[in-house]
């Protein structure tokens, strides 16, 4: 009998711990939705009834596919929850078989069980609550979460980065920019959006204490990093940027004529004997501004991980007690006394950059250094004058992280049925490249990583990430040129009246061309740009 209770022990002992390596296996496997939710609801892999697939449709049919809001998403889930009808498989092939896609559905209104979460599809994610030390990849926690309700409440990841509503809204705020704009504001770019290999734009979007977005953010990381290093460590940023000042000025300007290709492109102003854009041409260019970029970030990366080899144990503690994303524990200082007077204004801008970028790469991750913000790609038309000429010359201005949703959904609601689709249609067009570049971005963010464990990255496989990577913009700038110019091309005068008004940031007079951030008194001499309109030579 004792011998028998020990078996049926073991036994239970065994299925328990079988089922519970199954349930962690589940947990890794799918961890944007946990082990419950996934067998909540058993019923909701059995098929559809006929009944059920015609209510399914009825619902949907009251709804444009190509035009759907967050409050048409809500409605729509709203109106299958009052039906009975439950998420699976059945239901998700009967959402596509009705002309709808059920991933975008959630993407809009996401489940009220999954809200602050990270509901994207993307596996691999770690949330911002657990980043990875950036040498071993070792979980380094944060010390706050990321509260709900309150700044910074959103969980930014790569998800949310190329989910569909995410990207809908920000090209149409770039089409905003770009149809209601001029040249001078599609050359606006913050410094910050090139050589972003390492962190910072992540470390931003998390933060906790919800200033990312504001000029206090840079100024503090940068006071911080400049008072705690020497004198030697400091001039090894400033020789830097005694070299790339002038090379991230050549990189601004080459920028120019591709913008003035899209200029043309909206303005019908194309070569004789062509009817638009060359696909290849732009990607081609792209890709070369790109190489140049990722030979810049390669510079960065070195220099970077001589100062961490050099740290001494007083400093790593100092820039310890600075959380990752946690603007609240990082001591109150400015970047003011760093500003090395008798400097150009973009040797300062590098070497201030060059000390933020440290921070976030040295206290970051490659999670943090693949991570992108929705905006990142397809940078020529605008969308950063916009948005951020409200903030140029305040030291304490909040940007709004709503603007660029809300005004792009407004301004496709100012669209009709066909002009919206001219939009919309990019989403499934970029899908695939958007993919290919979270593989490049992390391919990268591995190789630049060498440089923290005295290793030599591979400067050759560098430069030819960032030329793909390039390839891979131009893709999407090409589709974002050409759609916004047919757009243009069928507006109406009442249309064009609203979208004026839906711009909204004031009585700016935008320069000639701007040096990223920077007002240039009159535009350079641009070389024919006639060459983005015909295949390229190879």
């Amino acid at each position: 009998m004792k011998k028998s209770i020990i078996i049926l022990m073991t036994l239970i002992m065994a299925i328990a711990t079988q089922s519970f390596a199954q349930h962690n296996e589940d947990n890794l496997a799918n961890d944007n939705q946990s082990f419950q939710e996934k067998n909540k609801h058993p019923v909701a892999t059995q098929a559809l009834t006929d009944n059920q697939k015609a209510q399914v449709k009825a619902v949907l049919s009251k709804y444009d596919a190509s035009t759907l809001t967050a409050d048409d998403a809500k409605a729509i889930h709203e109106a299958f929850r009052k039906a009975g009808l439950r998420a699976g498989p059945a239901m998700e092939s009967t959402i596509r078989e009705a002309g709808f896609d059920p991933h975008k559905l959630r993407d809009l209104a996401p489940p009220a069980t999954n809200r602050g979460k990270n509901t994207g599809r993307y596996k691999n994610h770690r949330s911002p609550q657990m980043q990875t030390n950036s040498s071993t990849d070792r979980p380094m926690q944060i010390s706050k979460p990321v509260r709900s309700g309150g700044p910074g409440h959103q969980r930014y990841s790569i998800e949310q980065a190329i989910s569909d509503r995410a990207q809908l809204h920000t090209i149409a705020f770039n089409g905003l920019a770009f149809i209601t704009g001029s040249f001078g504001e599609y050359t606006f770019i913050p410094p910050g959006k090139v050589c972003d290999f390492f962190g910072f734009q992540y470390m931003r979007d998390i933060d906790v204490a919800g200033k990312g977005h504001n000029p206090m953010f840079l100024n503090r990381v940068v006071g911080n990093v400049m008072r705690v290093l020497s004198n030697e460590q400091r001039k090894l940023f400033f020789d830097l940027a005694e070299i790339q000042a002038k090379e991230l000025e050549s990189l601004a300007l080459k920028r120019l004529p591709l913008i003035k290709s899209f200029d043309r492109e909206l303005n019908g102003q194309r070569p004789g004997g062509t009817s638009k854009l060359n696909r290849n041409a732009v990607a081609q260019y792209v890709g070369e501004l790109f190489a140049h970029d990722a030979k810049l970030s390669y510079a960065r990366a070195e220099i970077f991980g001589k100062v961490a080899s050099s740290l001494t144990a007083k400093q790593k503690a100092y820039l310890g007690k600075m959380q990752f994303g946690d603007f609240n524990t990082w001591p109150d200082l400015d970047e003011q006394k760093s500003i090395i007077k008798g400097k150009s204004h973009l040797f300062n801008v590098a070497y201030m950059t060059f000390a933020s970028e440290f921070f976030s790469w040295y206290a970051g991750s490659t999670t943090a250094d693949t991570y992108f913000c929705p905006e990142r790609h397809g940078t020529y038309f605008g969308g950063f004058y916009m948005k951020d000429m409200p903030a140029m010359g305040k030291r304490d201005f909040d940007i709004s992280t709503a603007v660029t949703g809300n005004s792009g959904e407004n301004f496709l609601n100012i669209l009709n049925e066909e002009q919206r689709r001219h939009i919309s249609i990019i989403i499934d067009q970029q899908r695939k490249p958007l993919q290919e570049i979270i593989d490049v971005r992390r391919a990268m963010s591995v190789e630049l990583r060498k440089f923290l464990t005295s290793n030599q990255a591979d400067k050759g496989k560098v430069l030819a990430l960032g030329k793909r990577y390039g390839e891979l913009d131009g893709e999407l700038s090409w589709l974002y040129a050409t759609a916004f110019a047919k757009v243009n091309r069928t507006l109406t005068t009442v249309q064009r009246t609203k979208l004026e008004k839906l711009r909204n940031i004031g009585n700016y007079v935008p320069a000639p061309a701007y040096l990223y951030s920077s007002p240039m008194k009159k535009l350079p001499k641009l070389p024919n740009t006639n060459h983005f309109f015909f295949e390229p030579k190879r």
